[in-house]
């Protein structure tokens, strides 16, 4: 590419030559002053000089005076364009350096990745700090459509590897309607963000609630305020009048949704709503998830949810320990583009959450979620009118521990890896009845212990007896995985879950 650009500056330089060589003959080779014409006149007269006409002496001064203006106005345009070649050449030289350094670096990285590797020792992934140091390159550089492409192909190249991708733009989009409170949530986020060029912040209102608009517009640039433009009634059947503001939620869903990906060209984004407070660490936790998911095609999304996470059926010790589910969780969660892309075209006019748990969306993938939540939800008034959030929600343990994920080997999600060490914990497990877990039976030892259930029944009262949650979607118990739920039960691991030997969900099980 120098090369050519170097043959480029010769050739302006030879084009300049030429043409004032051109110019000094075409100047030598004009005829004299006053040459008669044919037929005994003068140019432009007949029978006379031209000199004579003009003034004489005169004429062949102005004539000379013209010439030289003509000559000097030339010399000027020759002049810039050497500047101009001059410039362009000084530019190229620069990247031509800049070229250089690029290469001399990138031969400096592989060199040091083949001597980690030689000595066996696992690359150490960059940390969330070194935002600042690729900005420049992220947002000038290149697009973020670029990028993401760029990120996905990593992962993909290193499956299961829990190496960062420190140029990925992960956007946050907040769903509001008319809660004021959103400050809440908006404060949180604004104060654990490491970067907002990185994360950037688009709260998405529905509703056209006008305090609601202020408090989110008070932010000035720190976020992206859009709203919603069609706020009418959704037609439905008469009988669920009482639902219609599932309906527009699931309508700002796909309308938001494609703001963020189509408008905006995200390549992935995390979902939270106006009523969810975020832990310390929950940008560093999508971050290090980012690459697993994009490169495990048995994953569909990343929830930073646990259904039961309640204090009292969580390991407080165990901060950094994250599951596989069969449930989707949401209540802070990661989407692909290529996955909404999938989703979008039958996008469901209402309840869309439960929409996401049947099989024919599923398709038998998974999410990833963490012992203890990286959410939770101060929104008891809402559409749901509280289901619930007094039971159990109000109760969600929030993480107070910053766990540095991108510096963690999380291969252990892939879906080979993790099924065969959750199949020989699970079932290698003592099996117990309930009865001995609770207060006053005789169980002795720390755990970990399975209960088993064989129905739908069996399930929702054992469930209940061990305080999880005990409601099926299509099937699937909430934080289940190949029908098993994990928990803790007065500081025991158990294990509730099918015989072995289990190989699918029953969706009459709802």
């Amino acid at each position: 590419m120098v090369r050519k650009k170097g043959s480029l500056i010769l050739c302006g330089a030879f084009l300049f030559v030429a043409w004032n060589a051109l110019l000094l003959l075409f100047l030598w080779g004009r005829p004299p002053i006053g040459r008669l014409g044919e037929g005994g006149g003068a140019e432009p007269g007949a029978g006379e000089e031209w000199g004579a006409k003009v003034g004489g002496t005169n004429g062949l001064a102005v004539e000379v005076i013209r010439l030289a203006e003509e000559v000097e106005s030339e010399l000027e345009t020759q002049k810039k364009l050497l500047k101009q070649i001059q410039s362009h050449r000084e530019l190229w030289e620069q990247r031509k350096e800049l070229g250089k350094r690029e290469s001399e670096d990138t031969k400096d990285e592989k060199n040091i990745e083949q001597l980690k590797k030689l000595q066996q020792i696992p690359a150490v992934p960059l940390s969330h700090k070194i935002v600042d140091d690729t900005k420049t390159v992220t947002k000038n550089t290149q697009t973020e459509q670029e990028l993401g492409q760029e990120n996905k192909q990593i992962a993909e190249n290193e499956v299961g590897l829990t190496k960062p991708s420190p140029q990925i733009i992960i956007p946050i989009l907040v769903i509001a309607c008319d809660r004021v409170t959103v400050k809440r949530s908006l404060d949180k986020l604004i104060q654990y963000r490491p970067s907002a060029e990185l994360y950037p912040i688009i709260v998405s209102q529905d509703c056209g609630h006008a305090d609601t608009a202020r408090m989110i517009g008070s932010y000035g640039s720190q976020i992206t305020h859009i709203s919603q433009p069609d706020l009418a009634d959704i037609p439905v059947r008469p009988d669920h009048r009482k639902f219609q503001g599932y309906y527009k939620i699931s309508r700002h869903y796909r309308w938001a949704l494609n703001q963020v990906f189509n408008v905006f060209a995200y390549s992935t984004v995390v979902i939270v709503e106006d009523d969810l407070e975020v832990a310390p660490d929950f940008f560093e936790y999508f971050r290090a998830l980012y690459p697993i998911l994009s490169s495990d095609p048995t994953l569909w999304c990343i929830s930073a949810w646990n259904d039961n996470g309640r204090d009292g059926l969580v390991d407080p010790g165990k901060a950094d320990l994250l599951y596989r589910t069969d449930f989707f969780p949401g209540l802070g969660w990661m989407l692909l583009k290529e996955v909404w892309a999938e989703l979008e075209p039958k996008w469901p006019k209402a309840f869309w959450d439960d929409w996401m748990r049947q099989p024919e969306q599923r398709k038998d993938r998974s999410c990833i979620r963490p012992e203890i939540s990286r959410t939770i939800t101060f929104g008891r008034k809402g559409v749901s009118l509280g289901q619930f959030f007094d039971q159990y929600l109000r109760y969600i343990k929030l993480n107070t521990e910053f766990v540095p994920f991108t510096k963690l080997d999380l291969s252990y999600l892939v879906k080979e890896k993790y099924d065969e060490t959750f199949e020989k914990e699970v079932y290698i497990a003592p099996l117990v009845k309930v009865e001995e877990l609770q207060q006053g039976g005789s169980l002795k030892g720390s755990g970990p212990f399975r209960v088993q259930y064989s129905s739908r029944d069996s399930f929702k009262v054992l469930a209940r007896n061990l305080g999880v949650m005990d409601d099926l979607k299509s099937g699937v118990p909430r934080a289940g995985y190949r029908g098993v739920v994990s928990f803790i039960s007065r500081g025991r691991r158990i294990y509730l879950g099918p015989p072995e030997g289990w190989t699918k969900y029953d969706t009459s099980w709802s």
